[in-house]
């Protein structure tokens, strides 16, 4: 088993990657603390890794909250004793909305959940991981993360700076034994499509991100995505940080 012994916390769980990745790292060994804002669906997979024989904690919650995160950090190490992974997971879609079209309360919902969960997760999780002297931390970015045209000015801002984050987290802490890396997917059969009200989605702003869109080459299930994270928490990918990792079957290359 790829993770026996480790401790792996990851928001965002009850569905789509943050699912595939929670059930992947516990089939792998690794105790899991798992954060959903979604009760029946964190229970779902609560259920599904103890039938399994794993070893699973979990609580419900908005990951934006500071004390949400702080506290899901501080459930993995009084269950388990440490965390040794953290996959910040959980994100959100915006409207297509272009600066223009742009409303505060779209832009507070994307960059809390986007970036500030990660931000709040990933400090209180650097404390444990620098005081053991080891730790890896995935971000699930985006292809946004990469260029201009896959959504609203929100979700892609919000993507970039998480970019930003995991470059500067790695430099930060590459001589204490802490890894960072990001995920960058591309188009990936989720759930995350339920974020969006259908009636704000702002046509213009959806057209021009279906520009981009239409030459997407594959689209991803959530296993795959899982596997790289996976790697990326392992000791194999032991000299991998601050990498920037496209996931996408080759759109970001267009």
């Amino acid at each position: 088993m790829r993770l026996q012994g480790k401790v792996a916390v990851i928001t965002g769980a009850g569905s789509g990657m943050g699912r595939a990745t929670a059930l992947l790292f516990a089939k792998e060994g690794a105790k899991v603390a798992l954060n959903e804002w979604n009760e029946a669906r964190l229970n779902a997979v609560i259920c599904e890794i103890q039938t399994a024989g794993g070893e699973v904690v979990g609580a419900r919650g908005n990951i934006a909250d500071k004390e949400t995160a702080e506290q899901l950090i501080e459930l993995a190490v009084s269950a388990f004793g440490h965390v040794d992974i953290l996959v910040n997971n959980a994100g959100v879609m915006d409207y297509m909305q272009g600066v223009a079209e742009l409303s505060d309360d779209v832009w507070r919902r994307v960059l809390g959940i986007n970036l500030d969960g990660p931000m709040y997760t990933s400090r209180r999780a650097l404390h444990h991981m620098l005081a053991q002297g080891h730790g890896s931390i995935i971000n699930v970015a985006s292809i946004a993360s990469l260029g201009g045209g896959a959504a609203g000015a929100a979700y892609t801002t919000s993507k970039h700076a998480l970019a930003g984050l995991t470059l500067n987290t790695a430099w930060m802490y590459a001589t204490k034994g802490i890894r960072c890396n990001a995920i960058c997917p591309g188009g990936t059969k989720t759930n995350i499509a339920e974020s969006m009200q259908q009636d704000r989605i702002d046509a213009a702003g959806a057209a021009r991100a279906g520009t981009y869109a239409s030459i997407m080459p594959v689209m991803l299930e959530s296993e795959d995505i899982a596997g790289l994270a996976l790697f990326l928490a392992s000791d194999e990918s032991c000299h991998i940080n601050g990498a920037l990792i496209p996931a996408d079957g080759g759109w970001s290359a267009a």
